[in-house]
């Protein structure tokens, strides 16, 4: 899958618009548009790593919304409704496409401190992404006790908490969020080489690209 396959591409921002008032530099949106194609072809390989299907969850999402960490965290699975092309069928419950090809959907997103409500649009391939990892969570949730979390991005290994294991499966942190990105940086930096230079250790550096090019494109208007 590539970016043609995915939503329209933002409007690129004006020159030198970019870092914003963010303290780190923003990459451009040449670089943040490579990051994005680069997890959407990874979350369709077999065998998929789990984590790179959440990370293009998480870009994917950043892309359309604009949203934080904090905002996607917020997320659950009634937030996300996803549709076939040949729409009029519906979608089932759990966002998930009611058979047929994905073709787009909407989430909702509660933003900022206030929890401002936002319903925006995904393109077809944020939603394709989005349909594979609902796949992918469904399974993870499968060997849990009790009531499945209704969080949208789960944990994807077991983890260690003073000594006791804690399943998979369970809500992510947003701490475990920034760990998940960084192991990404560190898998690129050792797949590209010198071909491409290392990506930023934040993913915040790439969301303020797409942020920063919305913007553009809603001033041009």
């Amino acid at each position: 899958m590539t970016a043609d396959d995915a939503d329209t591409p933002p409007t690129p921002a004006p020159e030198g618009g970019a870092a914003g008032r963010y303290p780190r530099p923003t990459v451009d949106l040449d670089e943040a548009e490579w990051v994005w194609r680069d997890l959407a072809a990874r979350a369709t390989r077999v065998p998929v790593r789990d984590e790179e299907v959440r990370l293009a969850v998480i870009a994917g999402l950043a892309r359309c919304t604009g949203a934080r960490y904090g905002d996607l965290l917020r997320v659950t699975v009634e937030d996300v409704v996803l549709d076939p092309p040949d729409a009029g069928t519906g979608a089932a419950s759990g966002g998930r496409p009611v058979g047929g090809r994905v073709g787009g959907g909407v989430v909702r997103v509660r933003h900022g401190k206030h929890r401002t409500v936002r319903d925006h649009p995904v393109g077809r391939g944020a939603a394709v992404v989005l349909a594979r990892w609902l796949e992918v969570r469904e399974e993870l949730c499968a060997d849990l006790e009790g009531s499945v979390p209704r969080a949208l991005l789960l944990t994807v290994h077991h983890t260690h908490d003073n000594g006791v294991t804690v399943s998979k499966g369970l809500p992510i942190t947003a701490q475990g969020l920034v760990l998940s990105w960084r192991r990404y940086v560190h898998r690129t930096a050792a797949e590209q080489g010198a071909r491409r230079r290392p990506l930023p250790t934040r993913f915040e550096q790439v969301r303020r690209a797409w942020v920063a090019a919305r913007a553009a494109a809603d001033d041009g208007r």
